[in-house]
């Protein structure tokens, strides 16, 4: 509970701050101790030293696995608000309303860690994904981001529309809307009984609108749009520390329905794993803007962590994490490029050349991230893959697994392309130029990418 009512506190805190100082350095530094707070806070509860003693009735359970994903997530916003801090004041005017809108993201991440119902799932998606509509569109000069903040704002409500649906259809089957916690819905229907219909519709429309919060296709087709658009410093935050919230909800809700719907669960989770892997990759390879290569390549990502749902055991729920770590790290390393290429007004892949040129000794650190997203030794996205692989072989899935490996190696061609174009001298003369902060974030996050690499237990330990 501690996080929960920190963060939406703060984000109270943010919202009146605009009000008494008009400083986006002060407001900044604020927002960057709060998020150190909250961490703080978290930390305490999953020690066992304090916590807000309040009666949910189930509807909140704390664990140490929400827990701990909470510390990642904290942790990880905390190195994206000292190093793209400024990046986020130079978007508009309306900097305290920024900050305030990350906290209730946040607020929503931690709902999403510990919810024990599907109402407090809905709850926590609403809250987790208002924020990140209006963040969308916050560059209200800008077309692309005014069309991106309708579009995903239509398309987001739309699938909250099938969530609502899908959740009443499955409390008209059973009763209860208490039936993620522990044995999920094995408390209502047993393994032997032939689920009735409303469930088994229910629980397919809210894969349907749960596959649309994680981009996983073919629910995919908004995000290259919306990543696009957006401003790419919330683009960033988008598709790192949101889309893992998103995903270990994803998990949480269905970790436990194969025994409901039986091979046709698997069916339909062995399809969506597949396709989003495939159109995640193969997309990528064409696309000749670097902001949405990095878009279709967090389909894929998608892909590769929703295996953790088809394997259930004690590798792959723990490998989750190192996976979400280390895919979120790298990625705001690599976004931290993209916010250099935005700035110049020129985000092509061709726009690169001259990029080692202008910026010596990048190259390096950008070639450590490319390395890690692509899942390449001794990069932490090499174990990431290693151990989510793994659980999928073990629960008996050589063939996806197979698929999955097959799927990686398309990556790396789109992957490297970043390292060789930035590579080749400009014509021009011209290229793109990184800031003190951007500089910092990437090699940052490429150390960090390489430390988790280097000793990946660390964090597959300290979630168990």
């Amino acid at each position: 509970m501690n996080a929960i009512i920190v963060s939406a506190l703060l984000g109270v805190v943010m919202m009146f701050s605009g009000i008494f100082t008009t400083n986006k350095t002060i407001i900044k530094n604020i927002a960057t101790a709060g998020v150190l707070f909250l961490l703080a806070a978290n930390l305490m509860e999953m020690n066992n030293l304090f916590s807000f003693n309040i009666n949910t009735h189930d509807l909140i359970v704390t664990q140490r696995y929400g827990l701990f994903f909470n510390c990642i997530a904290y942790g990880a916003t905390f190195i994206y608000l000292v190093l793209s801090g400024n990046d986020i004041t130079e978007v508009g005017v309306n900097v305290a309303e920024y900050f305030a809108l990350i906290f209730f993201v946040l607020c929503g991440v931690a709902i999403l860690s510990s919810f024990n119902g599907l109402l407090m799932l809905f709850i926590g998606v609403e809250i987790l994904s208002i924020p990140l509509y209006i963040l969308t569109g916050s560059d209200k000069r800008n077309l692309k981001s005014n069309e991106a903040s309708l579009k995903y704002f239509l398309m987001g409500s739309f699938s909250t529309g099938v969530m609502l649906m899908g959740i009443a259809l499955m409390y008209g089957a059973t009763g209860n809307f208490g039936m993620v916690h522990s044995n999920g819905l094995r408390g209502v229907v047993s393994a032997t009984q032939q689920p009735p219909f409303l469930l088994v519709a229910g629980i397919v429309l809210l894969f349907a609108s749960m596959s649309f919060k994680v981009s996983a296709a073919p629910f995919h087709f908004w995000t290259p749009d919306v990543y696009d658009g957006a401003p790419s410093v919330f683009t960033s935050f988008m598709s790192t520390i949101v889309k893992a919230a998103g995903m270990l909800a994803f998990i949480r809700v269905f970790e436990n329905q194969y025994t409901i719907l039986g091979p046709t669960w698997h069916i339909i989770v062995d399809f969506a794993i597949v396709t989003t892997l495939l159109v995640g990759n193969i997309t990528a390879v064409f696309q000749q803007s670097v902001k949405r290569m990095l878009a279709y390549s967090s389909i894929a990502h998608a892909g590769y962590m929703l295996m953790a749902i088809v394997a259930m055991n004690k590798i792959s729920a723990s490998s989750i994490f190192l996976y979400t770590a280390s895919y979120s790290i790298a990625s705001m390393g690599m976004f931290a490029l993209m916010q250099a290429m935005t700035a110049s007004g020129d985000e092509s892949v061709n726009s690169l050349k001259g990029l080692s040129k202008n910026n010596k000794g990048i190259i390096v650190f950008i070639s450590a991230l490319v390395f890690s997203m692509a899942g390449i030794p001794p990069m932490a996205g090499f174990f990431a893959k290693y151990y989510i692989f793994l659980g999928a072989m073990q629960s008996g899935y050589q063939w996806l697994t197979l698929i999955a490996v097959l799927s990686s190696l398309i990556g790396v061609y789109y992957y490297f392309r970043v390292i060789f174009v930035s590579l080749q001298d400009n014509e021009n003369g011209a290229g793109h130029v990184l800031n003190k902060g951007q500089w910092t974030l990437i090699v940052l996050s490429a150390l960090i990418s390489l430390l988790i690499g280097v000793i990946p237990s660390l964090l597959l330990t300290l979630s168990l």
